[in-house]
């Protein structure tokens, strides 16, 4: 066990994910039919809203401490030992940590009170704030591990709680389906980070993180049995498979979208700052062994890649608003992975961070939305809004200027900082990489622009939807669908105005201690040498008032632009010439609108063919072979051999007088043959 920091103590840093966990015990419990409802919604919301903040100011505090030097790295509790590997539930605090906790603590606080006027009129308002809360405290447990055994269990443990939250209107067959959907493709993906810890543990020994990175030299000296690959760059790619599950890398992007299918709120929690972001933590955490394999780095870049480019183009033509910001977090995401793969790991942080907040306030202004258009999501339905929901709109403008990476807002530092590190870096796929994401700015700014003009401005067409008075439970409210929308309560604009500040604010105050300080020196490693992005963005950025100015003539300020001022001659000049595009590029839209098909080669290819082979094992090993052969033909042996049995075994005495006497005379000749 390490020494422990005098400045950071155990009994501090498990208020973190406990205070959460106390929260959605109580509302889980003495809040609904399971605990006889013993207590009621104000006490439901405000004890799990206590526990987040209590986990947040803590945050805030190691973070504060951790900046002036701070650290922490130790064992809690020992659960077993196997051998020489011991399983055990630690924490480390660095700087990576922190960052974390504060970014996951403060938009779960903001999802929260946002809640309450969100699902004001669910009957499942106890059992949501529970779901939320419990859904904090894995994450938490997940990024404050110091182990691999902590890590897998905060993994499955946000898996499973996102499960709960997608299907949480369960009475509807397509919610079912889309947390059936993101559980399955999970497990994919987690068979791949299963296998991945398995190498670890049999190469090095050891669950700790520690530990292993201690090897990492000798690890990349290994190779894989059987082949000439580096076992460290087979042991990576694994680790990563278990990324792209949970972070929805291409291919394994499919559950995403669909996942839009839960209340807003959980949208804004899984899909901006924690459960899709645990992937792009956990390679960062990875970097001493990412950094031994360029072939894995490679991968990692081209996935990010194909992702960053291709799943933003699906924003393009989706109609529901959810669903275009899904798309556009699968996008950003890709850019994440991007710098990972490009050895920005601090980029891919930065931006990680960033993107939490605007990525978070667009979601929830989209909530604010469909709450005004009494729960109808199609973008094609609205128009006009701007003058009806001021609050909602000047935030929801604020958090589109972030993602399309406009100059002096949080997204374009780290949008830019990671365009400039793929453009230095020296790896075969750079070149690739650098056309996704640089493509990728003008297909962000032309979907985020189309949703925004197509929402707040243009004529006024809530009152045209034939649907608008069907809410997300299917139920028929008929109740003045054709109303002017309103500005939501303040519990709903509030936490947009407080994801807002930051939204533009984070960047400039965070640039350079974040990517060109020592803040992440001790928690990411780098090898300048062989992979020198970072160096060379040192040498460019010198400030981010100077790199906010040099952006006004960058490329990629450029294409946002000319996407922006495209979005509205399409949408606001010349509404009729997306219809006349369409059907010039049918082909293209229909591939486009059935998402590359890609959920047809999971549920109908790779789905159907693992059934086939599962009913084939069943008809032929199981019931063939097992029950057929084995079981079956066992117990008819067996009754064959008790018939034959049984007839020698008749009770009759002239029967074995008869049996003794053949006996004899089988017995007589053949001692009379050995004679001769």
């Amino acid at each position: 066990m390490q020494a422990m920091s005098q400045t950071l103590s155990a009994s501090t840093l498990l208020i973190v994910p406990l205070a959460p966990l106390a929260g959605s015990l109580i509302a889980g419990i003495l809040g609904t039919a399971f605990g006889g409802n013993r207590i009621g919604r104000t006490a439901s919301h405000s004890v799990t809203i206590l526990g987040v903040l209590i986990a947040f100011i803590v945050s805030a505090f190691v973070l504060r401490d951790v900046v002036n030097g701070a650290s922490f790295n130790a064992t809690l509790y020992e659960w077993m030992t196997v051998g020489k590997l011991k399983m055990e539930i630690g924490f480390l605090i660095d700087s990576l940590t922190a960052t974390m906790m504060c970014v996951v603590t403060f938009v779960s606080l903001m999802v929260h009170i946002y809640t309450i006027g969100y699902m004001a009129e669910d009957d499942g308002y106890n059992r949501f704030f529970s779901y939320i809360s419990l859904f904090t405290f894995s994450m938490l447990m997940l990024v404050m591990s110091n182990n691999f055994l902590q890590l897998f269990f905060g993994w499955e443990a946000v898996g499973l709680v996102s499960y709960l939250l997608i299907g949480f209107w369960y009475q509807r067959p397509t919610a079912i389906f889309a947390s059936l959907k993101a559980f399955m493709v999970n497990r994919v993906g987690d068979f791949g980070f299963i296998l991945g810890i398995g190498l670890v543990v049999a190469y090095a020994g050891t669950l700790n993180y520690g530990e292993t990175f201690a090897q990492a030299k000798a690890l990349g000296g290994i190779i894989f049995p059987g082949t000439d690959w580096l076992m460290v760059t087979v042991m990576c790619i694994c680790l990563f498979i278990g990324a792209m599950g949970k972070s929805a890398q291409f291919p394994l992007h499919v559950w995403l979208p669909d996942s839009m299918e839960g209340p807003t709120p959980i949208s804004a929690l899984i899909h901006a700052a924690t459960m899709v972001t645990a992937g792009i933590f956990m390679v960062a955490r990875m970097s001493p062994l990412f950094e031994l394999s360029d072939t894995a780095l490679n991968f990692v870049l081209v996935i990010g890649a194909i992702t960053a480019l291709f799943m933003g183009i699906l924003g393009i033509v989706q109609n529901d608003i959810k669903r275009v910001i899904a798309y556009s977090t699968l996008s950003q995401l890709g850019y994440m992975t991007v710098a990972l793969g490009a050895s920005a790991y601090s980029a891919a942080i930065f931006h990680l961070m960033t993107h939490a907040f605007y990525k978070a306030l667009l979601f929830l202004g989209a909530g604010s939305v469909i709450l005004s258009m009494h729960h109808n999501q199609d973008i094609r339905w609205m128009g006009g809004l701007r003058k009806y929901m001021p609050w909602t709109w000047i935030t929801f403008l604020v958090g589109t200027l972030a993602l399309i990476g406009t100059p002096f807002f949080a997204g374009f530092y780290s949008k830019e900082s990671i365009i400039d590190a793929v453009h230095a870096s020296n790896l075969p796929a750079s070149g690739f990489a650098y056309f996704a994401v640089m493509a990728g700015v003008f297909v962000t700014s032309l979907y985020s622009f189309r949703l925004y003009f197509l929402v707040f401005h243009g004529p006024e067409r809530y009152d045209q939807n034939p649907d608008a008075h069907h809410d997300d439970h299917g139920h028929d409210h008929g109740h003045g669908h054709d109303a002017k929308p309103k500005e939501q309560p303040w519990v709903v604009w509030v936490p947009l105005v407080l994801l807002a500040i930051p939204s533009v604010v984070i960047g400039a105050m965070t640039l350079m201690p974040m990517l060109f300080g020592d803040f992440f020196a001790k928690a990411i490693t780098v090898d300048g040498a062989r992979h020198p992005a970072m160096a060379a963005l040192a040498h460019e950025i010198h400030g981010w008032m100077e790199m906010g100015l040099h952006g006004f003539l960058a490329v990629p300020t450029w294409l946002a632009l000319a996407a922006a001022v495209l979005a509205y001659y399409l949408y606001i000049i010349n509404p009729a010439m997306p219809a006349r595009i369409k059907a010039m590029f049918g082909p293209i839209y229909t591939l486009l609108d059935n998402k590359y098909y890609m959920d047809w080669v999971w549920i109908k290819a790779i789905a159907g063919s693992l059934r086939g082979l599962g009913v084939g094992l069943w008809k032929g090993f199981d019931a063939g072979l097992i029950d057929g052969a084995v079981v079956n033909g066992s117990w008819r042996l067996v009754g064959w051999s008790a018939g034959a049995l049984r007839w020698l075994q008749s009770g009759y005495l002239y029967h074995y007088a008869l049996a003794m006497i053949v006996g004899i005379f089988v017995l007589m000749t053949y001692f009379v043959w050995l004679a001769q």
